[in-house]
């Protein structure tokens, strides 16, 4: 099959193009390095001619809820529209768990993006994936001032970026698929104990806090376990604790 990767230079779309090379399929990578934007439009009709199916991985960087919203919907509306002129078969899009009730920040927009690919005319399977295990190493990132982090309350269930890879693939080349499911780590757990973990196995920062902030948009469906999975959701491995491993090892 030729399957196209809409952000393939990203952490999770690097991973759909290597897979799907390694099982013999052909990539086109949807970049802007490769004279596609998704969001203008430019260059998306023409490389999606020839495509049986495409991956949306696409990440945004911004943050403020319309932004964001209007983003993910302008580009979700695009590549369906791209992608039926060229007659693709089906879109497969990476989204979030728990995200019906999000109304702020980056969850409103991956809700937005679900609705906007799901009014065209190209069959959608969506995958709805829990937080990445990568998901504390930015975190540190974000929000350490100082020898200080500070993470927002949330229950989580953590799972492999790699795993998540897998299935966007997975997904790509059956000829028959739901059109959502969820796919989840083996636990279900505190963001905060991940990133304390973290910390200390990198040995900084020194303190990582829970916020408290219980005014934040969407505050309480985090730390109340909105975001975690259904009794129906896919629980793949590995754990926490084993990417832990992998990626800081002890001594």
């Amino acid at each position: 099959m030729r399957v196209a990767v809409l952000g393939a230079g990203g952490l999770i779309g690097a991973d759909v193009a290597e897979i799907l090379t390694g099982r013999g399929h052909e990539v086109i990578a949807l970049t802007r390095a490769a004279g596609v934007d998704a969001y203008t439009g430019a260059g998306l009709e023409s490389a999606l001619v020839g495509a049986d199916a495409v991956v949306d991985a696409v990440n945004s960087p911004l943050q403020e809820t319309e932004a964001v919203r209007e983003f993910f919907g302008t580009v979700a509306r695009r590549v369906q529209a791209a992608a039926a002129y060229a007659g693709v078969q089906h879109i497969v899009l990476l989204s979030i768990i728990g995200i019906d009730e999000t109304t702020a920040g980056h969850y409103a927009g991956k809700l937005a993006q679900e609705h906007a690919y799901l009014e065209g005319a190209v069959p959608v399977r969506i995958l709805r994936a829990a937080q990445f295990h990568e998901f504390t190493e930015m975190m540190l990132n974000w929000t350490t001032v100082g020898d200080t982090a500070t993470v927002p309350r949330m229950r989580t269930q953590l799972v492999g970026a790699r795993t998540v890879a897998e299935r966007l693939a997975d997904l790509a080349l059956a000829a028959d698929a739901p059109a959502r499911l969820e796919l989840a780590g083996p636990e279900p757990l505190d963001l905060v104990t991940a990133v304390r973990a973290l910390a200390e196995r990198r040995g900084t920062p020194a303190h990582v806090l829970e916020s408290t902030d219980d005014t934040a948009p969407d505050a309480a469906l985090q730390a109340g376990g909105g975001l975690l999975p259904g009794p129906a959701a896919e629980l793949a491995g590995p754990t926490f604790a084993s990417w832990l491993d992998r990626r800081r090892p002890v001594g």
